[in-house]
């Protein structure tokens, strides 16, 4: 969408500009400047709660339509049940591939304590204390809610997200008056929900400028350098996925590797240049069909479905973010947290597919960041640099879609190969 590719430009404009005032006056050691920065901080605290006011909501009513709507589709037709297993797998996959990966890099690659704690002093939160993980028997039993909307209440997004998982495939096997009901209230929740977040991102270039000018004021240069290495360290993720779906084309799809990355080529040129997955859709068909042999049959369900519920790039990318987040507060992360996080992305994002990017960003990161304890303060900003690693996000959810087509094609008893 231009509005919020032109938004987003804003966003990313406000950063700099609040980050390079907030570091000048630093530098001068003027006290009346810094003392204005301060009065105009809680502004960006109005907006970053403006935000997650609507967190639980939105998720839940997001979770429930897309996942009876996906149980539903699954339930209709071979084809299209056969497309969702694969999105399933494809999100198991991307969920350890990310872990796996942003773990891993952090180890050879970790950021600076000066850096570190430059992003701290400008989110304004100095420490995170461990999330302490009851032993495994008693965690268990906690993902199950006794009260969803005490959950709620409390932030627990696990044992909500649990819930809105069974809520919706129950929704899916009611009678059609019941379900279309339900599923239409739930839809008209999520598009109300949208509605505000559409308005707070409005104000996002504001909210971010004001944030950014105690980043700089606080964290100086080494909050820049910071956010540079998140950047570069969500790209890396997202050409990774990318990477990893031509072998999957090549073993499950029977698709010869040049072939396969001829026929996603076009597709993936339109993803780079409009961040849309919807915009490329029409490539994909294309490519598809004309280059590797995809039948109408399989591309005109399994492509529009994968526009519609499958962001290869979403659960990784999301979990990546959060981790980035504990790394700078230096806050361990053991196999509970970590499975919690894990869970939480990959059942989120049956739901955020088909949302715009900034909203996408902000839908899956902060319920992965509940689930995990970590703080949402630094998640403002990170949100301002996103339109970058959107851009490598579309690439590898467009590779995915067509390595999708074309490995249903080959179980359909075609040879795209």
């Amino acid at each position: 969408m231009p509005e919020a590719r032109t938004n987003g430009a804003w966003i990313v404009l406000a950063l700099v500009a609040g980050m390079a005032i907030g570091i000048a006056v630093a530098a001068s050691g003027a006290a009346t400047p810094a003392a204005a920065i301060g009065t105009l901080e809680p502004i960006g605290t109005v907006w970053l709660n403006a935000l997650r006011m609507t967190v639980i909501p939105l998720v839940v009513s997001l979770l429930v339509a897309g996942i009876a709507s996906a149980a539903r589709t699954a339930a209709s037709g071979r084809i299209a049940g056969r497309a969702i297993m694969l999105f399933v797998a494809g999100y198991v996959a991307s969920v350890a591939i990310g872990a796996a990966f942003v773990q891993g890099s952090f180890a050879l690659w970790p950021l600076d304590d000066t850096v570190r704690a430059a992003l701290r002093a400008g989110a304004g939160v100095q420490h995170v204390p461990p999330s302490s993980m009851p032993p495994l028997g008693e965690w268990l039993t906690t993902i199950v809610p006794v009260n969803p909307f005490a959950s709620a209440a409390a932030g627990a997004m696990l044992p909500l997200v649990v819930f809105a998982l069974f809520f919706g495939f129950a929704v899916a096997h009611l009678p059609d008056a019941q379900r279309l009901a339900l599923t239409g209230f739930f839809e008209a929740l999520a598009e109300t929900m949208l509605v505000i977040v559409h308005w707070v991102l409005w104000a996002a270039p504001l909210g971010v400028f004001v944030l950014a000018l105690g980043v700089g004021l606080r964290g100086g240069l080494g909050a820049a350098g910071g956010i540079l290495h998140y950047v570069l360290l969500l790209c890396a993720v997202s050409l990774l996925l990318t990477l990893a779906t031509y072998p999957c084309a090549i073993w499950a799809g029977r698709v010869a590797l040049a072939r396969f990355a001829r026929g996603v080529a076009p597709a993936q040129a339109v993803a780079f240049s409009t961040q849309s997955s919807l915009a490329s859709l029409p490539a994909m068909l294309t490519g598809a069909r004309e280059t590797l042999g995809v039948s109408a049959r399989v591309s005109s369900i399994v492509l529009p479905l994968a526009v519609t519920l499958f962001r290869v790039s979403s659960p990784a990318v999301n979990l990546a973010v959060v981790l980035f987040v504990a790394h700078v507060y230096a806050v361990p992360v053991g196999p509970g947290v970590l499975a919690a996080g894990m869970i939480v992305a990959l059942v989120n994002s049956l739901s955020s597919a088909g949302l715009p990017g900034q909203t996408s960003f902000f839908t899956g990161t902060v319920p992965v960041a509940l689930a995990m304890g970590m703080p949402l303060e630094l998640l403002a900003l990170l949100l301002a640099v996103d339109v970058v690693p959107d851009i490598f996000r579309t690439l590898a959810n467009v590779t995915a879609d067509v390595a999708v087509a074309s490995i249903v094609e080959r179980m359909e008893g075609g040879a795209p190969g």
